[in-house]
């Protein structure tokens, strides 16, 4: 049988009450308000030097490789140089959906139009 409006008004309502019971004591945690106090600081002077989070975060661990999750941009593929031995011709591409690669690769194979790459940039 369902519960009655009321009833899930009264559970809602003593789970709201115990949550803002709990948010008061971290609010008193000598640990949580330096915590604040620091990303406050933090925050204020990545402002005054016109600096984001991806830019500490890379001064901090520049061998970290960026993460979509906090920026929602990927990092930036690597680009791909191929050049036809045969005809001379050349592609770029930073991702494997090139409509001339796709062209080789089904002419010739992976292997051998992988074998062209003359270089990778960043």
């Amino acid at each position: 049988m369902a519960k009655s409006q009321l009833a899930t008004y009264t559970e809602k309502e003593a789970l709201l009450k115990k949550l803002q019971a709990e948010l008061l004591a971290l609010e008193s945690n000598e640990d949580f308000k330096k915590d604040i106090e620091f990303k406050e600081k933090l925050e204020a002077l990545m402002k005054k030097y016109e600096k984001s989070e991806r830019d500490v975060t890379e001064m901090l661990n520049p061998s970290t490789e960026q993460q979509s999750a906090s920026s929602g941009t990927r990092r930036k593929r690597k680009l791909k140089i191929y050049k036809n031995p045969e005809t001379g011709e050349v592609v770029e591409t930073r991702g494997g959906n090139h409509k001339q690669l796709k062209h080789w690769k089904a002419e010739f194979g992976d292997e051998k139009v992988e074998s062209w790459l003359v270089r990778e940039e960043d």
